[in-house]
């Protein structure tokens, strides 16, 4: 199998950490590119991209991830996080190609009280966790050798996220309320595109769903106490529940994911998250 890889979404958190770390992959010939240069949506251009550049591996870090926006946008939403994600399976299972393809915790209910291993019952409970898991379904369906990686509470010094939020809204505020009833796991998207590239590297190449976050939990109270110990900020922080911060979307009370499956098969070492939130500062503050 050629290391030629194609990254698609490369100007999202995920895509522009994977071209951060490229430098490291010195046999691997990466393609980055978004919606300026390559339509996923689009199968025959897709189809001719990965045949004339030879591509072996395709990293989908292409989604629909305003949450909240997705209760209103539902074709757009659907069109990228389902209906391109079988196309991407369609070209790449006549073609031979390995796909990688990023979910989400959002696929699950948050009702459990232990890790949402790989196998648990999904039930999302907004339209982005719903398009979010028909997107793992049909690229199951087509391309049974995919990998499928569910991650949650995505950050980085890219774009825009809770990290670079609570900094920016750290300095310019003395007071701040932070949802308190919701657990996870963060996760550096700098760690993800690391995991991934291990995939890349393995052999064999194991199909299959798992789950990757950083090791550890806490709340966004939690997180955010975290976000302005490490920044040296003294912005006050009152705890809230989550009614008291009414959202669009449902998001999930509970999402902690269970990833033995993802360290055993893949033989990862997963940083604390507490670890790789003060990388990250080093690279936003």
């Amino acid at each position: 199998m050629n290391k030629n890889i194609l990254v698609t979404g490369a100007n999202g958190q995920l895509g522009r950490s994977l071209q951060k770390i490229q430098s490291r992959y010195g046999e691997s010939v990466f393609f980055f590119t978004d919606i300026d240069t390559l339509d996923i949506c689009d199968q025959q251009q897709l189809a001719d991209f990965v045949f004339s550049n030879d591509i072996g591996y395709l990293l989908n870090c292409a989604a629909y991830t305003a949450v909240d926006k997705a209760e209103d946008d539902r074709d757009n939403c659907m069109r990228i996080n389902r209906d391109a994600v079988q196309i991407i399976g369609e070209v790449a299972s006549t073609s031979g190609i390995k796909v990688i393809h990023v979910s989400t915790d959002y696929v699950f209910d948050g009702t459990a009280t232990c890790p949402y291993r790989e196998e648990d019952q999904t039930n999302p409970q907004s339209f982005y966790g719903l398009s979010k898991l028909e997107g793992e379904m049909v690229l199951q369906q087509v391309c049974p050798d995919a990998v499928i990686i569910r991650t949650s509470w995505l950050y980085s010094e890219y774009g825009s996220n809770f990290v670079k939020t609570m900094l920016r809204l750290g300095k310019e505020r003395t007071e701040i309320r932070v949802v308190c009833d919701q657990t996870g796991s963060p996760t550096y998207s700098e760690d993800l595109a690391a995991a991934m590239m291990a995939m890349v590297e393995h052999k064999p190449f194991i199909p299959g769903i798992y789950h990757f976050a950083n090791e550890g939990v806490c709340s966004w109270y939690d997180f955010t106490v975290k976000i302005m110990e490490l920044a040296g900020l003294n912005c006050h922080l009152h705890p809230i529940l989550t009614h008291e911060y009414p959202t669009r979307a449902v998001r999930p009370a509970y999402s902690v994911l269970y990833k033995e499956k993802i360290k055993s098969t893949y033989s990862l070492s997963i940083p604390s998250w507490e670890e790789s939130l003060e990388r990250c500062l080093i690279f936003t503050l």
